[in-house]
């Protein structure tokens, strides 16, 4: 059976598994209690089998692609991948499914989709012969048949080769000697090497020498390079974050430093709060900037994580004068990687310097308006103790003034009896009632008042 046919046979069957994994079934036969599994069991299950190693025979030429697919272009780019199959009467993407693998003439294609971007591999056929020939620009027409899913992220040419001790291939006549990495697996089984630059047609490009893998062995190596060079590319997309947030963190940080000398001199009520509101807008600026990136750095040092395990996995062994794949990308990684986490300290260390100012700030203004309430308070307890006063003056001359009035209507009724014929003493009686009125009236507006407090 040929190494094609069994490659074929391997893919058919993991998806045979992952449908029956897929499938909610309960545990148990009819004689015995069926156990009903979690909704999520079958997810679980098959995430471990998500994506297979397939088989890989050698010679082979892989052209890898990813592009980034954040958001709605996702959906996109599967209903474009579902309309490029039905014009080829392939079988096309399940709804939920996350890979696919489908068979164009000698060429396969293997698809998969993952949570901001998605990859486009071509496993081609190729003859023994010269490395990365032909050149890659030319093996790429058929990804021009399916629409591009959004920017391109990573451009990579595989070429994987037997290795002839007879007439061993010249690495380094391929590469740049000054970004040249060259390992080989833990047991010595595979040659691989890259510069990690791109060549004249955009594709980076690495090339394995294969010391007696075996297709099963090969296609495990050939996935892990590839991976570890779309994560590292990705896990480099948070340096232009970095550099981006870099030049308002130190504006931010400066005028903060600013702020606080500003601080100890300011004693205005006006001047606190003007201080405040500068505050309260270094730290709206900051937390932007801190939402925009917190998931960039979060993906940069996951993604550096699963480099460096991809690596281990493979287990790297420094072959001649050249630098293993480890070390270089650490010499050249780690740097961007210190950044992306430096800058996201300082965010956090800014952010709660702004809180702190601004918490020391805002209690300083609160103490001030506390100041000015208790004043106030005072003022108006003064005036009101005033305004008790004239009240007490005016009922003083209410009463007497309404008291007038009693005693003038008081007369006019004795004169009117002493016409009538009333023997009345008018002006002895008026005088009489005089005392008696004003003791009434006074009692009267002393009731009246005492009635008003209590309310």
């Amino acid at each position: 059976m040929s190494l094609a046919r069994i490659a074929s046979l391997a893919t058919c069957l993991a998806s045979c598994n992952l449908t029956l994994m897929s499938a909610e079934v309960s545990i148990g036969d009819g004689n015995t209690a069926r156990l009903t599994p979690h909704p999520l069991r079958a997810v679980i299950l098959g995430e471990v089998h998500a994506r297979p190693f397939t088989p890989i025979a050698t010679p082979r030429r892989i052209l890898h692609f990813a592009f980034d697919t954040a958001g709605e272009a996702a959906r996109a780019d599967r209903a474009a991948l579902s309309d490029f199959c039905a014009r080829r009467d392939l079988e096309a993407p399940k709804p939920s499914a996350k890979h696919h693998r489908v068979m164009l003439g000698g060429a396969t294609l293997r698809w998969e989709q993952h949570s901001e971007f998605t990859t486009y591999t071509w496993e081609l056929p190729s003859e023994p012969g010269t490395p990365f020939y032909p050149a890659a620009a030319s093996l790429a027409g058929p990804m021009s048949n399916v629409p591009q899913p959004g920017p391109l992220l990573v451009a990579l040419d595989l070429h994987l080769l037997s290795d002839n001790k007879d007439k061993p291939v010249a690495i380094g006549n391929l590469f740049d000697h000054a970004s040249l990495a060259v390992a080989e697996n833990s047991d010595g089984s595979v040659l691989f090497a890259t510069d990690f630059q791109a060549d004249p047609s955009g594709f980076v490009r690495v090339l394995l020498l294969d010391r007696g893998l075996g297709p099963e062995r090969a296609g495990a190596v050939v996935q892990r390079i590839i991976e570890t060079e779309t994560y590292r590319t990705l896990a480099l997309l948070g340096l232009p974050e970095a550099q981006r947030l870099s030049p308002s963190i130190n504006r931010i940080e400066t005028r903060l430093a600013e702020l606080t000398q500003e601080m100890r001199h300011a004693h205005q009520l006006q001047d606190n709060q003007n201080l405040l509101d500068e505050l309260t807008a270094l730290a709206a600026e900051l937390e932007a900037g801190a939402g925009a990136s917190h998931f960039r750095f979060g993906a940069s040092r996951a993604y550096n994580e699963i480099v460096q395990l991809r690596l281990q996995t493979i287990g790297e062994r420094k072959v001649d004068i050249y630098p293993t794949w480890s070390s270089f990308l650490t010499r050249r990684m780690q740097p961007a990687m210190r950044t992306c986490v430096t800058i996201e300290d300082r965010q956090a260390t800014l952010s709660a310097r702004l809180s702190r100012a601004a918490n020391l700030l805002r209690t300083r203004v609160d103490v001030e308006l506390e100041r000015q309430n208790r004043d106030l308070l005072k003022s108006m307890n003064d005036r009101t103790r005033l305004q008790l006063r004239l009240q007490t003056t005016v009922e003083g001359l209410s009463v007497a003034a309404v008291s007038y009035y009693v005693v003038g209507l008081f007369h006019y009724l004795m004169e009117g009896l002493h016409d009538k014929g009333v023997p009345v003493n008018v002006p002895l009686v008026t005088g009489l009632f005089v005392p008696v009125a004003m003791l009434g009236i006074w009692f009267l507006v002393r009731r009246i008042r005492n009635q008003h407090g209590d309310e």
